[in-house]
């Protein structure tokens, strides 16, 4: 399902943070927003996820507005991991999981064992099978990680939306989420601030600044030394990695001087 953010304007207490957005994620792409601290990353997608309500523009979900949907339709459509998550009850591992079937039932009701098997699956695919049983308060944070991805899984949505998915987690684990999202039928739009995991997973990326798309495109047309300079204040050497070809960033730590007269 094609997502697309159509003159999204979103104020929080009156303060404009991000203005006549337009983007748009085909059918099965994964499309990274990519800038620095408070340029409206987060705020675009919690108008995707419907957790803040756009005050101007639209997000269509194909031919439909999302923010127009039932509560329980736009859920089967769109399932998000947001970067902030709520401190839960304790319930275990596989409760928690099982969540992501809610908008799928009505009135309630047991889950199927077809619903139990799609649950277990989710759990396979994220490395937390062993952990079933396990209380949810007792998680590592890169644990917690992975139930959440898994519960938005078994949502079965059309949309994925993730805010820094390979926060906490370890790089192995980083490394198969985002195989596991790069190779689903899904739509995916994710916020990275590791830009060379952006590079990697992503077919396009947005780069944003004060809440306005400064470049949009291929990693490797979006990824240079000029908008690293440009946009972040910072140098670096961009490089085809030499299995992908994919750009790669090379960052050496600055002197404190040159750190001051790089800000952008």
């Amino acid at each position: 399902m094609e997502l697309r953010l159509d003159r999204l304007d979103v104020a929080i207490g009156g303060t404009p943070i991000v203005r006549e957005l337009t983007l748009s994620a085909p059918s099965g792409s994964v499309l990274g927003l990519i800038g620095p601290n408070g340029s409206g990353k987060t705020t675009a997608l919690r108008s995707v996820y419907r957790a803040l309500e756009p005050d101007g523009g639209v997000v269509w979900a194909g031919d439909r507005d999302l923010w127009r949907l039932p509560r329980s339709e736009a859920a089967r459509t769109v399932a998000a991991v947001p970067q902030q998550h709520r401190a839960h009850l304790d319930f275990t591992v596989a409760e928690l999981v099982a969540m992501g079937r809610h908008p799928h039932h009505r009135h309630g009701g047991r889950l199927s064992e077809a619903e139990h098997r799609l649950c277990r699956e989710a759990m396979e695919r994220v490395d937390i099978a062993h952990l079933a049983g396990q209380g949810v308060l007792t998680l590592s944070g890169g644990e917690l990680q992975r139930v959440l991805v898994a519960r938005a899984l078994v949502q079965q949505p059309r949309i994925l939306v993730l805010d820094e998915p390979t926060n906490h987690l370890d790089l192995r684990h980083q490394l198969g989420l985002l195989s596991l999202i790069t190779a689903s039928d899904l739509t995916v739009l994710t916020v990275l601030h590791d830009l060379n995991l952006a590079a990697a997973a992503c077919d396009r990326i947005a780069v944003l600044a004060e809440g306005a798309i400064v470049a949009v495109g291929r990693p490797e047309e979006v990824l240079t030394a000029a908008m690293l300079r440009t946009v972040f204040g910072v140098d670096a050497e961009v490089m085809p990695h030499p299995r992908t070809g994919r750009p790669q960033i090379l960052f050496a730590i600055p002197e404190q001087s040159e750190m001051e007269g790089n800000r952008p």
